[in-house]
């Protein structure tokens, strides 16, 4: 395992705290077109994901690359999820990696 660039867990409501930053997050894609995705976050709010690979519309797609937008990752690495995804949960681990047990995720 690579720790020498960490990505920070995030959901939508928390990229923007992260921008210029390595970032990890998962989306639901809506729509995926030459590269660019745009998708859903586990909160909710709408993505765009920036060359992404090819993932089927409605699946889940984890992302790690840079926050170079409030709503917007620059992909560095991107794995299809599937169509089945506990979005509640990862939403749930955003909220802890980037608040009490902040230093346990990083």
């Amino acid at each position: 395992m690579d720790t020498s660039t960490p990505a920070v867990f995030v959901n939508g409501e928390l990229l923007k705290l992260h921008m210029c930053q390595r970032v990890r997050t998962v989306v639901q894609v809506m729509q995926n077109e030459g590269g660019t995705v745009l998708g859903q976050s586990t909160d909710n709010q709408q993505l765009t994901v920036k060359g992404a690979t090819s993932v089927p519309v409605t699946h889940f797609m984890e992302v790690i690359g840079v926050a170079d937008g409030p709503q917007s990752i620059r992909a560095e690495i991107c794995t299809d999820f599937g169509s089945n995804f506990d979005t509640s949960s990862f939403n749930g681990l955003c909220k802890l990696a980037n608040g009490e047990f902040k230093n346990f995720y990083m």
